[in-house]
């Protein structure tokens, strides 16, 4: 049967299937397409060939958008509570495939099985079930005895999601909650590189939703432009790196799309003269290297007072030479691999840049590029000069400046001295100073004496070119909403 073929095939409901050792197969409307073509997935532990990705086709495209818009009606006409018990079931389904999403998620994003792969899908799942309890209610603004003005949200349509590679789980559950307990239904295009477990969200999502509320769709990065361009999508919500975000908005300007985007970050951590510096180290170590690096919001920057900063890197350097990078299907190891080779090459380029200038590297500093998956060193750059590459750029990798600082004013200058603006983190024993310090950091998120704290009802966004709008939280909900407004004559 021709992939068009397939496409008018009528949906047969009892053969969706969740095969995690089967084929991989596109979610459009109800029913599970396999391509004629497919790609190569990589373990980036091994660059072995891990799984052959279903290609989809603008064909693909637009039938996941169609089948998506033909649900919608009904989908949105349901109650909160009907699509939040609807969105529960999916919780208790995807728990049920917990297991199997946590090893594939490491064989396919490397990180290790045994910690950030399961508290990633751990997290993920109970994200959808807790976001599945949450409503928006009708506000009442004015209510005299002739007149009433009452805000509602009401649904925007069908919403493209773009998700990226460093944490596909967590960050494609993060959309498809909120965006269907508000009503919408969805297309959904994961990352080429780690296509795999949002393959299989699709296939667990058939035997929970209407057809045509959830579609996955795969394939090349012109499946995500023409998903942003698409005249039947209403909003955007699209997570990766500035440079693409740009381009994400760009291409929805043409129909006004509502568009959420969460990008880059260089986020500074400040530790204060005062700091109990001793004991945040392995919490500022994970901060900065926790995934490899690979997160938006790691500490890209620390800034430590140079009172501290020589022995805060003493003892930074010497926590770290107790990691271990390796395979994260092994249980020994601590950090796995860069996801893909094009991340793994940048870096490349920055180690090297790193050499070039001379910067006083404590740990790590080179990469062995005879070993067959794509490992890079822990590595910790001594107060390398504010216009280098290493403090200016966002490595997204094992590498992290600790810089030193003389006053606060200076501090925050140089903390505030980039265009992103996703979050911080200050440190210190006076709890005020250090909030004082916080209000001053141009930022979407700022943590005080903690760090990567995150909940179903904060809000998350960044500043500047790291991003615009937020996720999580009422505001989140309320960015899958139009605001509507009734007024009625008593």
């Amino acid at each position: 049967m021709s992939e068009a073929a397939e496409l008018d095939a009528p949906a047969d409901r009892s053969a969706v299937r969740v095969d995690f050792n089967g084929p991989y197969a596109l979610s459009i409307g109800g029913r599970l397409i396999e391509t004629n073509t497919t790609f190569d997935v990589f373990n980036p532990a091994t660059n072995e060939v891990l799984a052959r990705a279903p290609d989809g086709s603008a064909e693909h495209l637009d039938a996941a958008v169609a089948g998506a818009k033909a649900a919608f009606p009904a989908w949105s006409a349901m109650s909160w509570d009907e699509r939040g018990a609807l969105i529960g079931e999916y919780a208790d389904a995807l728990e049920a495939h917990k297991d199997d999403l946590i090893r594939l998620l490491t064989l396919e994003q490397g990180k290790p099985r045994h910690s950030m792969a399961k508290s990633e899908v751990e997290a993920a799942i109970y994200w959808v079930r807790e976001v599945a309890k949450r409503r928006l209610p009708p506000q009442v603004v004015e209510d005299t005895d002739e007149h009433v003005v009452e805000i509602r949200h009401t649904p925007l349509g069908v919403v493209g999601a773009i998700t990226p590679w460093n944490f596909p789980v967590l960050l494609g559950l993060w959309k498809i909650a909120p965006c269907l307990v508000t009503g919408n239904t969805m297309v959904m295009k994961p990352s080429p590189y780690t296509p795999l477990c949002t393959l299989r969200f699709g296939e667990i999502a058939q035997q929970v939703f209407p057809a045509g509320v959830l579609n996955i769709v795969s394939g090349g990065n012109e499946l995500g432009q023409q998903l942003t361009e698409h005249p039947d999508v209403a909003k955007i919500s699209f997570t990766g790196s500035t440079a693409t975000g740009k381009k994400v908005m760009a291409s929805s300007a043409g129909t006004l799309k509502r568009v959420t985007l969460e990008l880059g970050g260089k986020d500074p951590a400040i530790v204060l003269a005062d700091a109990d510096w001793q004991s945040i180290v392995p919490t500022l170590f994970w901060a900065a290297f926790g995934n490899s690096g690979q997160w938006c919001i790691a500490s890209k920057r620390i800034y430590v007072h140079r009172s501290i900063h020589a022995d805060f890197v003493a003892a930074f350097t010497d926590y770290a030479r107790g990691i271990r990078v390796g395979d994260g299907m092994d249980p020994d190891t601590d950090l796995g691999p860069i996801q893909n080779r094009m991340q793994y090459d940048k870096l490349r380029s920055l180690f090297a840049d790193v050499a070039e200038q001379g910067h006083k590297v404590t740990i790590g500093g080179t990469i062995d590029e005879s070993l067959p998956g794509n490992f890079v060193p822990v590595t910790v750059v001594d107060n390398p000069p504010d216009d280098s590459r290493i403090v200016r750029e966002e490595p997204f990798g094992p590498i992290v400046p600790i810089l030193a600082f003389d006053e606060i004013d200076e501090v925050v200058a140089r903390a505030n001295d980039t265009p992103f603006g996703l979050a911080a983190s200050v440190w210190g024993k006076d709890r005020e100073a250090a909030i004082a310090v916080a209000e001053r950091i141009e930022a979407g998120t700022v943590w005080v004496n903690e760090i990567h704290i995150h909940g179903i009802d904060i809000p998350f966004g960044g500043h500047k070119q790291s991003g615009l709008g937020v996720e999580n939280g009422a505001e989140g909900l309320a960015e899958f909403t139009n605001t509507k407004t009734y007024m009625f004559r008593k």
